[in-house]
């Protein structure tokens, strides 16, 4: 059986650039989904987050204006039948990823609180790149790939194709002038092969080797169903 190693923030808030905490956590369409297609499949799917904490689903992503009414209808019936997994995640300290097919990280501005400095998570990252070992990052979720920046030899990203939440995407969700940082232009610092979709918003997919890159809640579907094909 295919085992997915689902590493999830415990943020419950983005730090912005004036110092204030602005609420946050997952983005449930970039967590549900990719879960349910995953599960679908008959894989198997672990949720670890840092110091093994409840995630914290960002209330916007449940909010009307997250998506068409169906979609945004069923994401949160599969999100309530999936509390009982998400109340007792497994400490990312204690998971050895190396005994899982695939690490996946969902998005939602959660990931630029905590795992684009967790250190564990940078090892987990690193490991996989060195050993081809398929990894997935969805929307805001590639932050955790600026851990690996001061590795020694260098990040493993550099020169890697890779998409994320745009700068585009950011100003357009009003969040853009009071970010410490926008994901789009660390990315490009730190050395990776910045792609996204021509216009916001719209479903775009990289996929570079073993590393597989989704740019917004869009593209949550897509993402998890060309992994499904690819590692089936």
């Amino acid at each position: 059986m295919t085992k997915v190693l689902m590493v999830v923030s415990a943020a419950d808030h983005w730090t912005l650039n004036d110092g204030t905490p602005h609420p946050t956590g997952f983005w449930a369409e970039e967590l549900v989904t990719p879960y349910s297609i995953f599960t679908d499949a008959g894989w198997d799917v672990d949720v670890a987050t840092p110091g093994g904490k409840a995630p914290v689903v960002d209330k916007a992503s449940l909010d009307d204006s997250a998506g068409d009414a169906g979609t945004l209808a069923a994401v949160k019936m599969k999100l309530e039948k999936l509390q009982p997994v998400l109340s007792q995640p497994l400490n990312l300290a204690d998971v050895n990823a190396a005994d899982y097919d695939l690490v996946f990280y969902p998005g939602g501005h959660g990931p630029m609180e905590d795992l684009a400095v967790d250190e564990t998570s940078e090892r987990i990252l690193t490991e996989r790149m060195e050993n081809n070992a398929p990894v997935a990052l969805l929307c805001h979720a590639p932050a955790a790939v600026l851990a690996t920046e001061n590795a020694p030899g260098g990040s493993p990203f550099v020169g890697r194709k890779m998409t994320g939440f745009s700068n585009d995407e950011e100003r357009a969700g009003g969040l853009a002038d009071k970010a410490p940082w926008l994901l789009e232009d660390r990315l490009v610092a730190l050395g990776a092969e910045y792609q996204k979709a021509p216009e916001p918003w719209a479903s775009y997919v990289t996929v570079d080797g073993n590393l597989y890159t989704g740019q917004n809640p869009s593209s949550s579907r897509e993402l998890a169903q060309r992994l499904v094909k690819d590692l089936a």
